[in-house]
């Protein structure tokens, strides 16, 4: 035998429909109303699921970005360099309008069909794909709803924000085609707890500011603007922060280093100072949390979507591994455990996207039952999606062996990606007491969204006992002891009516049965009932 033969490997997967592969996806958009032609969703995913795309994820990630503070003689630049390979997925995210696309009738004055499910879709695809450039994407798409507090500001940024021309100069952004913008709202001795920020905000004229102080966490350092929170006289203030003065000179915001971070390693995320950096005033004095937590919202449901799009990607991948590797003179893929396996992580990613989809409709309701599911759902979905997926992710990488482990495969930057969504807008404690102070705020909206989930899934098991639980726990004096419950029983109940929804009946019955009526086990331990084979064959559809 030549020892150089290569045999039983499994072939790299590339080149695939992403959209028309997906039987969940395509079954989740069908429920919540979304035209596949009319959105350009079919075209979309041959283009994302090119060779060249996973290449150019590879390379942006192989060659992170690099932060230089001066220039040869020693005058400020604080710039980052990013490798061709980001800016090549920028161009084409934003010519696919994963930035702005839910805003295009903004700009005549319409506020109505923002299609939140269409963009959910294409960042479900594109996350899987290299899910770091993913972040100025998001931010830039949600800094419109914290904007709107300002209309002149958003008057003044929003042609830009929604051009689809990619533009990296740096360069004042009115000279620019389009801009893209960040946030930047913790400090070192505060974190979450922004109330604790120590940044000063002095005024100068009319809605003129100068900020001194810092930040701990800024993403995406080399976007135009930033929104970020400062004391001012009246109390904790939102600010549009621009990297130009209006006079055409650089502004004060000094970048001190890239943080050297697990995952996400094609972004940049910066620790900065600001120096009297010159920042307009988003918003009332005193109002900044509730400005920004308009973004903040919108961020999260880009989290929630972004892990399901990592779990897609890493299931596809192990499946395409076990309908190619022979193990015992037998297919992985027909092996029983295996299939129990993969059924399992099946079932846990139709229930993710399915979830997801919904409720990135709800940010389209114009009523007030569709924006009461979104801000009760919206932190039960990042909540128990986003905790998921590295956990997943782990298995997934498990049924490739040590062909998973190494970084010619996809999946450890998949693995190193997942966790970095359950921390950043919001953690899981953070998140879970939200869903506590959403209900105590709006009780009776909280139940009426309640018995909106129930109404179609009462008859599942565990149905009913769950949103029982749910109920008591609301109620105990314990409550905030049992956030992280509530917010997990809140997933899965929300899960199985999404499921219900779009997934065939005995899908939306094994979830039920293995995450309401008894606690979930181990990744293949659990009973799907007669699913094992629908949630196979749902996994990678060809035509």
């Amino acid at each position: 035998m030549d020892p150089h033969e290569v045999f039983n490997q499994t072939p790299p997967l590339v080149d695939f429909d992403l959209t028309s592969t997906d039987r969940p996806l395509l079954d989740a958009l069908a429920a919540n109303h979304v035209d596949l032609d009319a959105e350009g969703l079919a075209s979309f995913g041959k283009r994302w699921g090119s060779g060249q795309r996973f290449e150019r994820g590879r390379l942006a990630n192989e060659n992170p970005p690099r932060l230089r503070t001066h220039d040869p003689v020693g005058h400020r630049l604080d710039v980052v360099e990013f490798h061709p390979a980001y800016h090549s997925l920028m161009t084409a995210s934003m010519a696919d309008g994963l930035h702005a696309s839910t805003w295009d009738e903004r700009i005549a004055g319409d506020d109505e069909g923002r299609k939140s499910v269409a963009r959910a879709a294409r960042l479900f695809m594109i996350s899987g794909i290299e899910a770091g450039h993913v972040c100025p994407l998001t931010m830039t798409h949600a800094s419109v709803a914290a904007l709107s507090a300002s209309p002149e500001r958003l008057a003044e940024w929003l042609p830009k924000i929604l051009s689809r021309e990619y533009d990296p100069r740096f360069i004042p952004f009115w000279d620019k085609t389009s801009v893209t913008l960040g946030m930047g709202m913790t400090e070192k001795q505060g974190g979450t707890d922004v109330r604790a920020n120590t940044t000063t905000a002095i005024l100068v004229t009319g809605d003129e500011y100068a900020l001194t102080g810092h930040k701990w966490f800024m993403s995406a350092p080399m976007c135009d603007a930033f929104l970020v929170l400062a004391q001012a006289p009246g109390g904790l203030t939102c600010f549009l922060l621009p990297r130009f003065r209006p006079d055409g000179s650089l502004n004060a915001l000094r970048l001190l280093r890239l943080k050297d971070k697990l995952g996400n390693r094609s972004n940049a995320s910066a620790e900065v100072e600001f120096e009297q950096a010159f920042a307009w005033r988003i918003g009332e004095e005193g109002r900044g949390i509730t400005t920004i937590l308009k973004m903040v919202q919108l961020t999260r449901l880009d989290c929630a979507v972004a892990s399901a799009g990592l779990v897609r990607m890493g299931l596809v991948l192990a499946h395409h591994h076990a309908r190619h590797r022979e193990v015992f003179r037998k297919r992985l893929i027909d092996q029983p455990l295996m299939r129990s396996v993969l059924a399992d992580l099946a079932l846990e990613s139709e229930a993710m996207t399915a979830l997801s989809m919904r409720l990135a409709r709800s940010f389209d309701g114009a009523d007030s039952t569709e924006a009461a599911f979104a801000r009760l759902i919206t932190p039960a979905a990042k909540f128990g999606i986003c905790k998921a997926a590295p956990r997943l992710l782990y298995e997934l990488m498990e049924c490739l062996g040590g062909n998973g482990y190494v970084e010619e495969s996809p999946l450890p930057r998949l693995y190193r990606e997942a966790p970095v969504n359950a921390i950043w807008e919001g953690s899981g404690n953070v998140i879970a007491l939200d869903i506590l102070r959403t209900e105590n705020r709006e009780p009776q909206a909280a139940a009426a969204v309640l018995a909106s989930l129930m109404s179609g899934v009462d008859h599942l098991p565990g149905a009913r006992d769950t949103a029982s639980e749910i109920i008591q726990a609301l109620k105990s004096p314990e409550a905030e002891a049992r956030a992280r419950f509530i917010a997990d029983r809140l997933f899965a109940l929300a899960a199985t009516a999404a499921l219900a929804a779009s997934a065939p009946p005995e899908i939306a019955e094994a979830w039920a049965r293995s995450r309401l009526a008894r606690p979930a086990g181990l990744i293949g331990s659990n009973d799907l009932g007669g699913a094992t084979d629908a949630l196979l064959e749902r996994v990678f559809q060809t035509i």
